[in-house]
């Protein structure tokens, strides 16, 4: 039997083809009609010997089909590196290889060793925090992450009551996806949403789509600016896992110093299983080494959060999986209170 080892170590080559493929726009060249080699280098700015050559292992790849000497054509699998299509996972692809992302993964074995993330040298910078200062990444980083949790969102209001609270407040709302999910699950509900400015106008796009923008405010700023302190509860949707133990406690100590002893602290985020299998490791094994290059952040377990939480002054409360779509793992809801001062008492009607 021959040993798959090879096949994993020239993972890379099959990588950078396909980045390639979508970073020079070939899958929508090629979208209407089979094409010439020679018209497809007109189209997309390219050495016509050189993209031939690219052409001739995208068909060992399956995803174009070579007709004739001269002419290729897109295969279904091909078809998903197109813009805009309902399966298209260009974006991804783009995401997936970027070069911070690459000379990241190239420092593995420097961040095994020292159970730190890469970072430039003259910056000193994540290779994530480098690879948001391009304006394109970023847009495409919150795309990526708006659609992460548009697919555990239409889940949500059926495993948590959000009624129970008068004021919520989301950091980092993305796309106003989650906000938008939670406010149209509680009509009397209010929201806050904070985020950067460039993303201020689609989130109030989909506040309003859902027909919830007018219980909903939406200010520029995130969790390092002033929190507001009237709130009932604060959410933190996929933040945590960006972030290694001590930024992550700094950020929900700082929610906590906000909240009154009735708030809530919610966060959003997958929750890794204490004993990985073969089947659950491409999800969270592979996540988990990424995150530790990229961003210095790591997948963590339920206790793992607990104690988290618990450095931060709050109280682990539960954890409740919001089913996602086939294929991915749950996200869930982990609930917190703050935990009481030491010698204090809980009033009348605190929870």
């Amino acid at each position: 039997m021959q040993s798959p080892l090879p096949a994993m170590v020239s993972g890379y080559v099959s990588s950078q083809i396909v980045h390639a493929t979508a970073e020079l726009g070939l899958a929508d060249a090629l979208a209407d009609t089979p094409r010439g080699y020679t018209d497809l280098a007109e189209r997309t700015g390219t050495d016509p010997a050189a993209l031939r050559r690219l052409l001739r292992a995208l068909v060992g790849l399956g995803l174009v089909e070579q007709l004739d000497a001269d002419r290729f054509a897109l295969t279904p699998l091909g078809g998903q590196l197109r813009t805009g299509t309902p399966d298209s996972l260009r974006d991804d692809v783009l995401l997936s290889v970027t070069p911070e992302l690459w000379q990241a993964w190239g420092a593995l074995t420097q961040a095994v060793r020292t159970g730190e993330p890469w970072r430039h040298a003259s910056t000193r910078l994540t290779a994530h925090e480098s690879a948001l200062r391009d304006p394109r990444t970023a847009a495409l980083y919150r795309e990526a992450k708006a659609r992460g949790s548009q697919e555990f969102t239409p889940g949500l209001a059926e495993v948590y009551d959000f009624s129970r609270f008068r004021t919520v407040v989301d950091f980092g709302g993305d796309d106003g996806a989650l906000m938008a999910a939670v406010l149209s699950s509680a009509p009397e509900l209010h929201g806050v949403l904070y985020d950067l400015p460039t993303a201020l106008d689609g989130v109030r796009a989909t506040l309003d789509a859902a027909g919830v923008g007018k219980r909903c405010d939406v200010v520029e700023g995130d969790v390092t600016g002033r929190i507001r302190t009237d709130a009932d509860a604060y959410l933190l949707n996929h933040l945590v896992r960006d972030v290694g133990d001590d930024a992550a406690v700094a950020l929900l100590a700082r929610c906590r110093a906000a909240m009154t002893p009735t708030a809530r602290l919610l966060l959003f985020e997958t929750v890794m299983p204490p004993l990985l299998t073969s089947a659950d490791s491409a999800s969270f094994g592979l996540t988990d080494l990424n995150n530790l290059i990229y961003t210095g952040g790591r997948e963590r377990t339920a206790e793992e959060y607990r104690a988290l939480l618990e450095a931060a002054g709050c109280t682990f409360v539960a954890a409740t999986a919001v089913p996602a779509a086939d294929g991915l793992p749950d996200y869930h809801v982990i609930e917190a209170a703050p935990t009481p001062a030491e010698g204090a008492t809980t009033g009348p009607g605190e929870r």
